[in-house]
């Protein structure tokens, strides 16, 4: 208190303003905002198709970690993003943040994919790396990436990046056997497990519980084999089902409202995503690294998400930005490597 006291008190006010929230957003009383939720959920007409991955996806999701290990690449700090002075708020202001997302996604069109199609998911993604041996740290510049993916999970999907081959996204993942020392090994294939949350199918995703509160139980249970933060997750988990997938809107608003219920979600007053595009942000912290979900700041559209090192550490100082995502386009196709429309 000695401290405070004895600064000047133009100063302190202006920190004190500095660290007040935003003015209160006013909000409808609960039983207006369900028969508004109602109204604009009745009202989205099916006009664009869905979009999701599986868990071959998943695995080539990250090809800063998997296919870096076979390039001989370890993860590594990019150079610092400058911080923002802005303090992030109170998590009654991501709550504030996720219930107009949600609104949003309820009026958004509904999927519409058929069980033979391929689903297709365009985004810019940017992530940081250097060579094994040493040296400078690469980053690399925001490129495209491109997936397809069965809609019923039976058959391979395709993931294209500039910079690398392209991949087959088998649904079945290949295991060799040796019958004796000495034996040519013979290749079997493991059959994927039934979908979850980690490894979603269109209909697993169309299934999912529309309440908040029962859908959080279920991503929680379904990520509960993972270490570390639970909270975190359930976090990371929901972030990957926005990112990857294109849920029905009633879905998709219950994934906001549910990831409002996490403990220690609050928001970034200014974030980009990969595409350079400006908006508001949640974002929740675990293990050093801050992930963020970038929203439109107008109309509280999903733009994409960032991982941003909170302390310094092995991978580089504070505020390294480690990966950026920009989701463009989700549509529905006939087969694998067929661009929409």
């Amino acid at each position: 208190m000695n401290d405070i006291d004895s600064r000047p008190q133009d100063a302190l006010r202006a920190e004190l303003t500095e660290l007040l929230p935003p003015p209160a957003v006013p909000e409808f009383a609960p039983e207006r905002e369900r028969e508004l939720r109602r109204s604009l959920m009745a009202a989205a007409r099916p006009a664009r198709p869905a979009v999701w991955w599986t868990r071959k996806a998943v695995r080539f999701a990250v090809p800063a970690v998997v296919c870096g290990i076979t390039a001989g690449a370890v993860l590594v700090a990019a150079p610092p993003e400058p911080r923002d002075p802005r303090p992030a708020v109170r998590a009654e202001g991501a709550s504030a943040v996720l219930s107009r997302a949600a609104l949003a996604a309820a009026s958004a069109p509904a999927p519409d994919a058929r069980p033979e199609a391929f689903v297709y998911v365009e985004s810019l993604v940017s992530r940081a790396g250097r060579p094994a041996g040493g040296g400078a740290a690469v980053v690399e510049a925001a490129h495209r990436r491109q997936v397809w993916l069965s809609a019923d999970g039976s058959r391979a999907g395709l993931l294209r990046e500039e910079g690398a081959a392209d991949e087959e996204l088998s649904p079945r993942l290949p295991v060799y056997e040796l019958e004796h020392r000495g034996a040519e090994p013979r290749q079997t294939f493991l059959e994927p497990e039934g979908p979850s949350v980690s490894a979603p199918t269109h209909t697993f995703v169309a299934g999912l519980p529309t309440d908040p509160e029962a859908l959080l139980r279920l991503v929680r249970e379904q990520t509960r084999a993972g270490g570390g933060d639970a909270d975190q997750r359930a976090f990371t988990a929901i972030g990957t089902l926005l990112v990857e997938t294109w849920a029905p809107p009633e879905v998709t608003a219950a994934l906001f409202e549910a990831a409002a219920r996490i403990p220690g979600v609050v928001t970034v007053p200014s974030a980009r995503d990969a595409a350079g595009r400006e908006g508001v942000a949640v974002a929740r912290t675990s293990g050093g690294e801050r992930t963020q979900w970038v929203f439109d700041r107008s109309t509280s559209a999903f733009l994409g998400e960032r991982t941003v090192l909170m302390a310094a550490s092995d991978a580089g100082p504070a505020g390294t930005v480690l990966s950026e995502t920009a989701v463009l386009t989700k549509a529905a196709v006939a087969r694998a490597g067929q661009l929409p429309g």
